[in-house]
């Protein structure tokens, strides 16, 4: 097994050619214990949420902001067609629109699930450097918020593998030797007004569900946390929070109010060991 050691930059430039990161060490960075993943929202970019995680300084935690698989086109940002590239991504396989003009919520995270579980994860820290995924915390908002839902719900059944495969048990037998030793799952996920996408979920019916412990945080009239949504998380997660917010949408926390719940999850998570 690989000793666990701190990733630096050099150890993505190579592996990960087709994502952007932003690292915040701990301080210092030899007191690392344990990784956080950051998913911006669509139409976002990485640099704001390496920000965010400096201003959370938690103890002891490397945190990567991750910059979404694809850029958002520039007629969706009112741009002329030969504006060229923009500095707005998102982690879906396609945008779609739907019958209310809106951007469709699950457009499908393949490419995403790919280049984040397979590569970033499997390949990087848990192969190269020697991590496990008890190790690992994700935060994301939005569509990043589904995005790291749906990474924690495809983990559950399969082994992240150090050549960038996800290898998922299937259903009728071979699942214990596809799961091998010790809990499928990440420390811990914080979610934003991010739902578990319906096409990330896997498919075998008699799945368990997800040991990876889940904060949602909402506003009290989320057009993306309803209680369809709420009933899906508590479908197939065996650990799950939800917060809903005094005020109606889904921004980013505002008051310390709003970001206690996550410090709490947070503080609460690095604590816990499997």
């Amino acid at each position: 097994m690989t000793p666990t050691r701190t990733p630096t930059s050099e150890d993505f430039t190579l592996l990960l050619p087709h994502l952007t990161l932003s690292l915040v060490p701990a301080s210092p960075p030899e007191s690392t214990t344990a990784i956080l993943l950051l998913f911006h929202g669509l139409g976002d970019a990485e640099p704001a949420f390496a920000s965010f995680a400096r201003s959370l300084a938690l103890p002891g935690v490397l945190a990567i902001s991750v910059r979404g698989t694809s850029p958002l086109p520039p007629a969706l940002l009112g741009l002329p067609l030969d504006a060229g590239p923009t500095n707005h991504f998102h982690w879906g396989d396609d945008l779609t629109l739907g019958s209310d003009g809106e951007l469709d919520q699950d457009p499908g995270f393949e490419k995403a699930m790919g280049q984040v579980l397979g590569r970033l994860i499997g390949e990087v820290l848990i192969g190269k450097c020697g991590w496990e995924t008890q190790d690992i915390l994700l935060f994301g908002y939005g569509q990043g918020g589904s995005l790291a839902l749906g990474l924690a719900s495809r983990l559950r059944l399969g082994v992240v593998e150090g050549e960038g495969r996800v290898t998922e048990a299937k259903e009728g037998g071979g699942e214990e030797a596809a799961l091998g030793k010790g809990p499928k799952a990440f420390k811990g996920v914080v979610s934003i007004g991010g739902a578990l996408p319906a096409s990330i979920i896997p498919s075998i019916s008699a799945r368990e569900k997800s040991r990876t412990p889940v904060l949602v945080c909402h506003g009290s009239k989320s057009e993306a946390i309803d209680e369809v949504a709420t009933d899906v998380l508590k479908h197939e997660f065996a650990d799950v929070k939800m917060v809903e917010w005094k005020r109606p949408d889904d921004g980013p926390p505002r008051n310390s109010e709003e970001v206690l719940p996550m410090m709490e999850f947070f503080s609460e998570r690095l604590r816990s060991v499997f």
